[in-house]
């Protein structure tokens, strides 16, 4: 008789929510009865194998601890199913998934011994094969677990396209009834004196102010009810059960929303009730708040409330199943939240690449039973332009592929870097690992890390952009070495050091923003006077392009601060270029051309070179290059949208010029 491939199957999520949906869907195809189990603490993993359990499910958050409940797997074969293989399966969460699927030495004693035993132990098993499942792929991602070409490129070994998916009915195109909103707002300076201030960072944080006010707030909240109550909810959407959800910013304006909502459906009569979701405690206005407190259950019922206002798996007697219709959130909930009664999406958040994908794809869950169609979906957003969604989107609607693998010699050159600046002393790093992985206590570990971070924050004397360069450096580091260390064809011991070390070092590195006190200090110097909003697109059908897309591997290059000499002007000219630039160009600037304009300049942001080859770039020359490149090949691409508008820059080097300045200028900010 044939032997199985593999002794145990482990399927895997890094979503709780997900758990026990994943349970009953697989024991729904499975024919054979108690062949599954779930494994919610490491001995139950344990017995689960011992007692040849094919199927087992389990989270991220649990894996950990089987490290300590299994002695030795390594004569079994494992079939690791990883579900949304998100970067918690690309980094160490990962790691300790590896460390269980294989045999250690115990009698490896001295340190370098143990190091050897944790870098193997990193590495993907030879007696599991994984298989992870995800509609985002990221670079790390493909190139953990891509097949390699011959050219040198990951390519995943299965593929079922979101396009295909939309096309064949098992999820709905969320990009089909978008409408963006485009806010307008005036400062006026309250303060007779005239400081000044770092024009490009004032500016921003200009821009936060008014958009956290609790005036743009209720402005917003109330055209978000004026859509959802009579176009959702009264319409009687998915058959009267249609639920929606506001993306925020942060908690503390998911918190004023939140309050927001509430004041105004008071004012209908409270024809439904909204749920805030948040983690922690926060504290907004001088009170603290948590999401329990706010809704007056635990948090961890806050997903059943909201799908069903009640408890367990019996229906209390007169209960309104669908009392509970908003659900106000800032990251919470963005992924793995399935909840096929959400029609609608209120966002007033900046999404870009697989966050946008994820959040937005909340919505794409079929539903017959509730007769759910795409024309049932429905996307509000006030912050991100038509452009900024469909260029989040496109990488991943057909096939997605990485050119190329990550070049790791980056890790040289980043510890060098590092070695030079004085930090630490290495004698200092190998006496913290021999400690480490003798497991000595914290006490003992605490003072060597300490003296480092003293030098670092005191003692070197480090100029605050000296600082900045070194911990951006320091977490590059440790970010590429955990991911690449489980498929690196060689062990550098240096390196794994270098990484815990930095681990534990960088939590205790100060690094103080220039100017933070002083853009407080801004704040309190102006007030605003007036908001509105003007809808751009309404119920706009954003089309995704068809051709394959092809990722980059991981910045290749070893990243530092980069802020350049600060731009200072007095209070009045920040007021005034702020309120030309977001007020008086609605009236004196033709809708047209405001339009084209910020769409140019999101189309730029989009762009896949934008953040590596412009925006993270820290040579200046090279970077104005790669922003004249940027800027010229978006211009090509709509010249069929606008040809005498494509002649005018062909044709005059000073209308070129001006306007490429001008791009410049509005993609920094």
């Amino acid at each position: 008789m044939d032997q199985p491939l593999f002794d145990s199957v482990i399927v895997v999520t890094d979503r709780r929510l997900l758990d026990k949906q994943l349970r009953d869907n697989i024991k729904e195809f499975s024919e054979v009865k108690n062949i599954i189990a779930p494994a919610y603490r490491a001995s139950e993993l344990k017995s689960a194998l011992e007692r040849g359990k094919k199927i087992i499910i389990t989270t991220i958050q649990k894996f950990p601890f089987i490290i300590d409940g299994i002695a030795d797997l390594s004569d079994k074969h494992f079939a690791v199913i990883i579900d949304e293989a998100h970067s918690s399966q690309s980094g160490s969460a990962h790691d300790n998934m590896n460390r269980a699927m294989g045999h250690d030495d115990e009698d490896a004693e001295d340190a370098q011994d143990k190091i050897l035993k944790a870098m193997r132990s990193r590495k993907m098993r030879g007696n599991a094969s994984y298989l992870a499942f995800t509609a985002t792929p990221k670079n790390t991602t493909l190139e953990k677990f891509g097949q390699q070409q011959e050219d040198g490129s990951f390519e995943p070994f299965h593929l079922y396209s979101m396009k295909q998916a939309i096309e064949e009915g098992f999820i709905l195109d969320v990009l089909a009834n978008y409408t963006t909103y485009k806010s307008y707002y005036e400062i006026k300076k309250s303060i007779i004196e005239n400081p000044e201030f770092d024009t490009k960072k004032a500016q921003k944080k200009l821009r936060a102010y008014v958009e956290r006010s609790q005036q743009t707030i209720d402005t917003k909240a109330e055209i978000m009810l004026e859509h959802f109550i009579p176009q959702v909810v009264n319409a009687k959407k998915l058959r009267g059960k249609s639920r929606g959800m506001v993306v925020t910013q942060n908690i503390e304006t998911a918190i004023r929303y939140y309050k927001a909502i509430n004041r105004i459906l008071d004012d209908y009569g409270n024809p439904f009730k909204a749920l805030v979701a948040f983690s922690g405690t926060k504290e907004v206005d001088g009170i603290e708040y948590t999401e329990a407190d706010i809704n007056g259950f635990s948090d961890n019922d806050t997903k059943d409330m909201f799908d069903r206002n009640y408890i367990g798996e019996k229906k209390p007697k007169g209960v309104n199943e669908d009392q509970y219709r908003l659900l106000v959130v800032a990251n919470k909930y963005l992924t793995g939240f399935d909840q096929p009664k959400l029609c609608a999406m209120y966002v007033d958040k900046k999404l870009a690449h697989v966050q946008c994908v994820q959040a937005l794809s909340r919505l794409n869950r079929s539903a017959p039973k509730l007769g759910k169609k795409t024309e049932d979906l429905f996307i509000l957003d006030f912050f991100n332009s038509i452009d900024d969604i469909k260029g989040a989107f496109d990488p991943f609607y057909t096939a997605t592929s990485l050119s190329e693998a990550t070049d790791i010699n980056v890790l040289h050159e980043l510890k060098d870097a590092m070695d030079d600046v004085g930090v630490y002393e290495w004698y200092e790093v190998e006496d913290f690992i021999k400690r480490y992985f003798d497991n000595e206590d914290a006490q003992t570990l605490s003072p060597i890390i300490d003296v480092a971070a003293a030098r670092f924050n005191s003692d070197l004397e480090l100029e605050n952009s000296e600082k900045a360069d070194f911990k951006i450096k320091a977490k590059q580091f440790v970010k590429i070495y955990g991911q690449m260390a489980a498929i690196m064809p060689y062990e550098m011991v240096a390196w794994e050091k270098l990484f815990w070390f930095l681990k534990f070092l960088i939590p205790k590195l100060k690094v103080v923003e220039p100017g933070g006190d002083q853009l407080d200090e801004l704040l309190e110097s102006v007030d605003l006077s007036s908001y509105g909003l003007q809808r751009v697109k309404l119920n706009h059908s954003i089309v995704l392009d068809e051709a394959e897309s092809e990722l980059d591997p991981q910045n290749p290059n070893p990243r530092g601060a980069h802020g350049g000499e600060e731009e200072l002007n007095p209070l009045d000219e920040i007021v005034r270029a702020f309120n030309e630039r977001w007020f008086q160009g609605w009236s004196a600037t033709p809708e047209e051309q405001r339009v084209r304009l910020l769409s140019m300049a999101n189309s730029i942001k989009s762009h896949p070179d934008f953040e590596d080859k412009y925006k993270n770039n820290p040579d200046p020359h090279n970077q104005h290059l790669a922003f004249e490149k940027l800027f010229k090949e978006i211009m090509l691409q709509r010249r069929k949208d606008d040809l005498e508008f494509y002649k005018l820059f062909a044709s005059d080097e000073a209308f070129k010029a001006s306007l490429m300045k001008s791009m410049q200028r509005i993609v920094n900010l």
